[in-house]
């Protein structure tokens, strides 16, 4: 268990934060108290981290931190999120959710988050309802709303709280937040869930996202930090962050890549020239049908 930084740490840190950032902490934690009490999305992120220790700061016992877990979810982000309650004393509570029990979710159309953003928030409203709550809120940030993600219209539907867009906070922001905060998650690379390694059309089944995450978790242990590994059925495309491709196009690094994932049944490995980016996946997507699967519920 982690030990929060002591009172010195903080007062540097507050003191290097803009003044307008600090007004939009304050902004935030106005924004949680007026909620009554809240239930966060929490999945050991950097986004969903620094919203459940803002809104503990601001409510207390009446903020409860709740993870979902499913295949989709990496063991590495359970062990930060477990590692972060228990540093911060955030109560929290683990949720089962069964996004693979859906047709539709499992069909991996680009609609997919919308399907699991919708199981997520209906377990958590149910849970809610049965603690006696008043709302839900997740970590979305004003980042996100440039990027196609179908899953914030699921949350919309259930009038999810969505506290980082209210006070107008971006994701270099909120990582700022966090060092000030003392979170181990203030640097954490981006992170997502593992179906998104899996192409649009191809089936997500438990067996490929097992094969994703002991993939990932072997290039981690080469020394690797910001990386993805995407499943093409035989193939594993591999992208590392543009500041460590050198390392991955040495021979010798590349054939113990090679080495490290060959035997969870890929046949081939490859190493993405443009590099790690997020949403690699859409780009294979136009414009147009973006923006219909945006609009339309039963897309």
């Amino acid at each position: 268990m982690l030990d929060p930084p002591g009172p010195h740490f903080y007062l540097a840190i507050v003191a290097s934060i803009p003044p307008e950032l600090l007004e939009k902490e304050r902004a935030l934690e106005a924004r949680l108290r007026d909620a009554g009490s809240v239930l966060v999305a929490f999945s050991g992120g950097v986004d969903s981290s620094y919203l459940a220790y803002a809104a503990h700061r601001a409510l207390g016992e009446r903020a409860l931190a709740v993870t979902a877990v499913s295949p989709s979810y990496p063991a590495a982000h359970r062990k930060v999120a477990e590692e972060v309650v228990a540093g911060f004393g955030i109560p929290h509570r683990f949720v089962e959710t069964r996004e693979m029990q859906s047709a539709d979710y499992r069909a991996n159309r680009p609609d997919r988050c919308y399907h699991c953003k919708s199981e997520l928030f209906d377990v958590l409203g149910r849970l809610r309802e049965s603690v006696g709550f008043d709302a839900v809120a997740y970590g979305v940030n004003t980042d996100d709303t440039g990027d196609f993600r179908p899953g914030h219209r699921a949350a919309d539907e259930r009038a999810v709280l969505s506290p980082f867009l209210d006070a107008a906070l971006s994701k270099a922001e909120i990582r700022a937040l966090s060092r000030a905060a003392g979170l181990p998650t203030a640097d954490l690379p981006a992170s997502a869930c593992l179906s998104s390694r899996l192409p649009y059309g191809t089936e997500v089944t438990p067996e490929r996202l097992a094969q994703v995450e002991q993939a990932e978790e072997r290039l981690r242990e080469l020394g690797f930090l910001q990386l993805r590994v995407r499943h093409h059925g035989e193939l594993a495309r591999i992208e590392i962050a543009p500041d460590e491709l050198p390392r991955a196009l040495d021979a010798e690094m590349a054939g113990r890549m090679v080495a490290a994932l060959k035997p969870l049944g890929f046949r081939f490995v490859s190493l993405d020239l443009e590099g790690y980016r997020t949403g690699s996946l859409n780009e294979v997507l136009g414009p147009e049908p973006l923006l219909q699967i945006a609009r339309e519920p039963d897309a």
